[in-house]
């Protein structure tokens, strides 16, 4: 879709589809007018007999929505895919704010897609998290099996209402109940509320969005992975950004507080030749290299155990500290994706477990990836990512980690928590990337036991539109 109309001239924003009953599909963006005023708008495929969809018709009558009053002119944005009530229309949800600080998401019932009216109240609201875009709500099962139609209801059911915070740039989530005849959502854990809990992504990740696969029952969420070099950079090498690894979705019943997000199924196929490393013994303090050969795209499952050391307590490190080079009794411990032969460049995904003050015999555990000695280079931006992750007594430390050049997305505890980076190295290039495992916990020497594979690359080829017809 081009911005070629009065009332999305300056932008073609974020939009979601919506597929109807009878097979039609319905398409909601936001654009941004000729005075600059948010407004949503429809609009239809052209040729629905077309696989991928190609062309679209935009409703001669747009836009449909206009800000309401209360509602600044750019504070309006990103209509989500629509669900059916129980009165038999269909609402939808966007994001806003109120009085500046105060996050909302607005609901609207239509049904014909042109006609609109805005609801009482919010779907919710959080004080003190600011704009709400590319807001996202979807129900899960509770069971944990299946991803489920936009439109599921009843029992068994959850939902969970993600907004991407514009004042953080960060996407936060929360699982609650959605009660379909008031049209209020109500989180399980206030204190784990829409921009003050749960984060989507703890790393280099935003505006995510999820659709439901009905072929495959999954719910498969995108996000984009924006750049982390200079402007100078990127206009060298002619792009910037691009989309993470889909992602499928699901309710993490063992916990009953998280989702757990995993790469699709489609990834394996990538997957060429293994290696596989049983129980490597990582001491205290150590680093140990994996003889893989190139490491720059990879497919890596790991597991640890802990072996407690008598007496080498160090004083605890409450979070991901400031990086792997932060010792702490128990961690941290993981491995080091894109590095160099001589560790002058590496990316350290690992576990810190930590004495909780109130101390009971268990740990709290941290998962993180330290981007701050991944590159040489003075203009990339270089951080410490990572969030607390429930590791369960029946559970050993675990976690999957797609290394492709300049990506990495990993996943604790089979998608807990999840962190996606974006690295530049200068010496960790091509033949030269290497993968180790590594220990710097003071307390415990680590058991390492991984399955490791060369990923082959992803080849775009054109649709072949002659074998649809």
């Amino acid at each position: 879709m081009v911005r070629d109309r009065w009332y999305d001239i300056n932008g073609v924003w974020t939009g979601s589809a919506t597929l109807l009953p009878n097979g039609q599909i319905v398409m909601l963006y936001t654009g941004k007018t000729n005075e600059s005023v948010q407004v949503q708008n429809l609009a239809y495929p052209a040729n629905l007999s077309d696989p991928l969809l190609l062309d679209w018709l935009k409703y001669p009558g747009n836009p449909v929505l206009v800000p309401p009053p209360g509602i600044g002119a750019d504070d309006f944005r990103d209509p989500t895919t629509a669900w059916l009530g129980p009165d038999g229309a269909w609402r939808i949800t966007m994001g806003s704010r109120f009085n500046s600080t105060i996050g909302i998401s607005l609901v609207y019932r239509t049904t014909n897609f042109m006609d609109y009216e805005l609801l009482d109240g919010v779907l919710h609201a959080v004080p003190s998290t600011g704009m709400w875009e590319c807001v996202d709500f979807y129900p899960i099962s509770i069971d944990g099996s299946v991803g489920l139609d936009t439109s599921a209801l009843g029992p068994g059911t959850k939902h969970v209402l993600k907004a991407s915070l514009d004042d953080t740039k960060v996407d936060h989530y929360a699982i609650g109940t959605y009660d379909p005849v008031t049209d209020k959502w109500t989180p399980d854990n206030p204190k784990e509320d829409v921009g003050i809990g749960l984060k989507v992504d703890y790393g280099r990740y935003y505006a995510s969005k999820t659709f439901f696969d009905q072929n495959k029952e999954r719910r498969i969420l995108w996000g984009w992975i924006d750049e982390t070099d200079s402007d100078i950079a990127d206009l060298r090498k002619g792009w910037a950004s691009l989309q993470t690894i889909p992602r499928t979705v699901v309710y993490d019943k063992k916990t009953g507080t998280h989702i757990l997000q995993w790469p699709v199924e489609e990834v394996e196929s990538l997957r060429l030749n293994s290696t596989v490393f049983k129980e490597v013994l990582v001491e205290a303090g150590s680093v140990v290299p994996l003889d893989i050969g190139t490491a720059t795209q990879l497919d890596i499952l790991a597991e640890f155990e802990i072996e407690s050391l008598a007496g080498n307590a160090t004083d605890e490190v409450s979070d991901c500290g400031d990086g792997a080079v932060d010792r702490s009794t128990f961690g941290p411990f993981g491995v080091l994706v894109i590095a160099d032969d001589s560790l002058s460049e590496l990316t350290p995904v690992y576990f810190r477990p930590v004495n909780t003050s109130d101390y009971d015999g268990s740990l709290k555990t941290y998962f993180c990836t330290d981007e701050t000695r991944s590159s040489k280079a003075s203009d990339v931006f270089k951080q410490v990512y990572g969030g607390k992750v429930p590791v369960l007594e029946d559970e050993k430390y675990n976690m999957r980690v797609l290394v492709d050049h300049s990506v990495v997305e990993s996943f604790g505890q089979g998608g807990r928590t999840v962190i996606t980076s974006r690295v530049y190295p200068t010496e960790a290039i091509y033949g030269a990337a290497r993968l180790f495992l590594f220990n710097n916990a003071t307390g415990v020497n680590v058991k390492a036991t991984l399955k490791i594979w060369e990923m082959n690359s992803a080849f775009i080829r054109p649709f072949p539109f002659e074998n649809t017809s």
